[in-house]
C-alpha cells in the first residue's frame, strides 16, 4: 500500500502532478484488508454479479451489496501485471468489508506473474479468486494472449491456476470460460477443457458461458448475443463431472428466471447446477435483478432494501464520503467524483415512469451539485412516489415457463473414457 505523497499513478497511467492531495492509505483500509477470508461462512453463489469492465467497481458492488446482502459479487477484470506495476494497489483491489461475499477476477496468462498477483490479492481477504478465460474483448485476448484466448490452452490454464493458489492462502481459484472459441467449438472440445483444468489444478468450480465466441469478426456486444446459448452443454459437464461445480452465464436476464435455471435437473444428481450469473442485466437494471434476490433465491424472510427512495439515500451516504478518496487536487479535480460514484444509480428506473425524465435531472444536476445526496435531493421529485416507494416483488417460476423446451433438448454424447490428448 501507498502511504501518500505528492506524485501518484492514475489508472489510466498518467503521472499526476506535484499539487496532488493524496489520502493516506490507513484512512481507507477496511477490516477486509486484515482478515483471513472465511469462505465456510459464506452464503452458496446460487446468484452472482458478473465480472464487467468499466461497471462492476467497487462504487456497483456498494450498491448492489444494500439489495442483496447473499449475492456474489466480481470485481471487474485486474489484470495482474496492474496490480504488480501500480503503486496505488487500493485503487483496483480495495473494498468495505460489507461487500462480501466477493471475488477478484484477475487476467493474465502468466503463472508466475499471476501467482505474485494473487499473494497481494489474498492480502484484501476476498472470498475467490477467478482467473478470466472467457472474456473476448480485443483488449484482452489480442494482447497477452489471455481471457477467452485461454481455452486453447488448457494445460496453461491449469498450470495457472496452480500457481495462483500456491499464493492464494488458501481462498479458492475458479475458472470463468466460454463452451469454445472460434472453430474450437465442440462439446469434446469443452469436455477436455475442463478434465485438464480440474485434474492438473485445484479448481473444482467452473463459471460457464454458454456461448461460444469468436476471437475475430465479432465484437464483445456480438459475442454475447449472436452466437447461440448451449445450456445443455452445462448439464452434460454436471453429468460427467458431477464432483465439480458449474455455474450458468448467459441469456439470464430476471430473477425468475433464475429461479427456474437453478431447477435445471441435472443426470444422475439429486443437485442442480451450482449457480447462476448475470451480466449487462444486472447493471442496466438493478433493482429489478438484485431487489428481491434474498427472499427469491435463498429464501430469506424479507429484503435488505424496503424501497428505491430508502435504497438510494443508503448508497449516496456511503458515495459522498467517497468522494476524493484517491486523489485531490489544488484546482479541485477529485478521484473518484460525484459524477463517477453517481454513475451505477442510472438504471434504478429503467422502465419505470418518468425515468428518461429524472435521468435527464440528474445529468443537469452533475454539472453543479457537489454531492450525491443533493443530487437526489433535487431530482427525485420528477419520479412518481409510488414507484419511489415501491418494494420489489416475489417472482419464483418453474422451468418450463421461462425456458420452453429445455427438459426436451437432448444432451451432447461423450463417453467418459474420451481421450483427453485429441
Amino acid at each position: 500500500m501507498q502511504g501518500g505523497g505528492t506524485v501518484v499513478v492514475t489508472e489510466h497511467g498518467k503521472r499526476l502532478r506535484k499539487d496532488v492531495v493524496t489520502v493516506e492509505a490507513a484512512s481507507i483500509v477496511p477490516e477486509s484488508r486484515v482478515e483471513e477470508s472465511s469462505i465456510e461462512k459464506m452464503p452458496p453463489q446460487k446468484l452472482s454479479v458478473a465480472p464487467m469492465m468499466d461497471y462492476t467497481d467497487v462504487h456497483y458492488r456498494q450498491l448492489a451489496r444494500l439489495m442483496s446482502k447473499n449475492t456474489w459479487l466480481y470485481t471487474e477484470m485486474v489484470v495482474d501485471k496492474t496490480i504488480l506495476y501500480n503503486t496505488n494497489r487500493d485503487k483496483f483491489l480495495w473494498f468495505p468489508p460489507e461487500q462480501h461475499p466477493i471475488s477478484c477476477q484477475l487476467g493474465g496468462s502468466d503463472p508466475e506473474t499471476l501467482a505474485e498477483a494473487t499473494k497481494y490479492v489474498a492480502e484484501y481477504g476476498y472470498d475467490e479468486i477467478n482467473l478470466n478465460c472467457g472474456c473476448p474483448s480485443d483488449r484482452v485476448a489480442g494482447a497477452g494472449c489471455f481471457g477467452a484466448a485461454m481455452m486453447l490452452q488448457p494445460e496453461l490454464v491449469a498450470a495457472c491456476c496452480s500457481a495462483m493458489a500456491r499464493e492464494s492462502k488458501g481462498i479458492p481459484i475458479t475458472v470463468k470460460c466460454r463452451i469454445g472459441v472460434d472453430d474450437q467449438d465442440s462439446y469434446k472440445f469443452l469436455h477436455r477443457f475442463v478434465q485438464i483444468v480440474s485434474k492438473e489444478s485445484p479448481v473444482t468450480h467452473f463459471i460457464i458461458h454458454a456461448r461460444k465466441c469468436l476471437l475475430k469478426g465479432l465484437n464483445p456486444h456480438q459475442n454475447r448475443t449472436i452466437p447461440p446459448l448451449k445450456y445443455e452443454w452445462l448439464l452434460a459437464l454436471k453429468r460427467d463431472f458431477p464432483h465439480l461445480q458449474f455455474s450458468l452465464n448467459g441469456g439470464v436476464l430476471t430473477l425468475d428466471e433464475t429461479v427456474a435455471a437453478l431447477q435445471f435437473p441435472c443426470p444422475n444428481e439429486t443437485d442442480g447446477i451450482h449457480g447462476v450469473m448475470i451480466g449487462r442485466a444486472a447493471y442496466s437494471n438493478p433493482w429489478r435483478v438484485l431487489g428481491g434476490a434474498d427472499v427469491d433465491v435463498w429464501g430469506e424472510p424479507s429484503n435488505p432494501c424496503k424501497n428505491r427512495k430508502d435504497l438510494l439515500y443508503e448508497y449516496a451516504s456511503y458515495a459522498d464520503g467517497m468522494i476524493g478518496k484517491w486523489c485531490r487536487k489544488e484546482d479541485g479535480f477529485k478521484s473518484p467524483n460525484v459524477r463517477v460514484l453517481t454513475k451505477p444509480l442510472l438504471g434504478m428506473f429503467t422502465g419505470e415512469p418518468r425515468g428518461k425524465k429524472w435521468r435527464a435531472a440528474v445529468d443537469t444536476a452533475l454539472k453543479t451539485d457537489e454531492s450525491v445526496t443533493e443530487i437526489l435531493d433535487k431530482t427525485l421529485h420528477v419520479l412518481p412516489e409510488d414507484i419511489l416507494l415501491k418494494g420489489p416483488g416475489k417472482v419464483p417460476t418453474a422451468v418450463d415457463t421461462k425456458i420452453p423446451g429445455l427438459l426436451a433438448m437432448p444432451l451432447p454424447d461423450l463417453e467418459k473414457t474420451a481421450e483427453t490428448n485429441s
